[in-house]
Parts: C-alpha cells; sequence; structure tokens
C-alpha cells in the first residue's frame, strides 16, 4: 500500500524548466519543487473556480475591457481574501505533510509566491474566460 506523500508526489507534472540550484532561497525552491507543479495540476479547476468567481458576481468581469479584465483578476487574487483562501485551500490540499511543515515557515512569502503564479496562469489563460453564449429555443 501507498503512502499519501507516494499517492501526492506520483501525479503532479514534472515541470522541466523549473531549475533547481544550491544557491536558491528555500522560498524559491519551495516555489519549483512545490507550487509550480502543483498549481499546473490544479490549472483546469483554477480556471473552472474563476469561472465561478465572474459567474456569481453578475457576470461583469466579460463587460470590461482586456485591461479591466486583468485588473479584475488581480483584484480577485489580491484583494478577494474568501476567493484567495479558497485557491490557497485547493493548493496547500495537496501538499504532503513535510511541505505543509516547511510550508508553515514562512507562509507570508510562499503565499505570495503561490498567488502570483495563480494570476499569472488565469491571466495567461484570458482567452478561456469568454461570455457563455446563451441557446435560445427554437
Amino acid at each position: 500500500m501507498t503512502t499519501r506523500t507516494e499517492d501526492l508526489l506520483s501525479i503532479r507534472p514534472v515541470i522541466t524548466s523549473a531549475k533547481i540550484y544550491d544557491t536558491m532561497s528555500s522560498e524559491e525552491l519551495f516555489q519549483n519543487k512545490t507550487l509550480r507543479p502543483i498549481i499546473k495540476m490544479q490549472h483546469n479547476l483554477c480556471i473552472a473556480v474563476f469561472k465561478n468567481y465572474i459567474s456569481k458576481r453578475k457576470n461583469v468581469f466579460y463587460e470590461l475591457t482586456l485591461p479591466k479584465q486583468l485588473a479584475y483578476i488581480d483584484n480577485a487574487i489580491h484583494k478577494d481574501m474568501k476567493f484567495r483562501n479558497s485557491v490557497k485551500g485547493m493548493i496547500i490540499g495537496q501538499f504532503t505533510i513535510e511541505e505543509y511543515e516547511l510550508y508553515i515557515q514562512n507562509s507570508s512569502a510562499l503565499n505570495k509566491r503561490m498567488m502570483n503564479i495563480v494570476k499569472e496562469r488565469l491571466i495567461n489563460s484570458i482567452q478561456l474566460f469568454t461570455k457563455p453564449q446563451i441557446l435560445k429555443a427554437i
């Protein structure tokens, strides 16, 4: 029987561009070894969660210009604590116990890195956030 740690680590994607060096800070090392793979794995869920966020706020996002949509994403990630905590939970829930113990030692700096990565992924996927079409009955 495998352990939770083995199961979690086995399903994470490998990011070959995430380099690991001896000279890295502990935060950067955690970012590249843990945060990036988890956030990549959770990408489709993050997209679905943000689409739901847009929907719950009366689809205002769809009426905005591109620069205002980018600001909307930034605001959701950095200022809406309920949304932010929900996203953090989706990521932290994928930590091993050992990773969680590292995380709690410097959670403030790691949260900042985590949220910036999620924000960039949402921005890079902005084309996925198009207004849903309503089908009319014939």
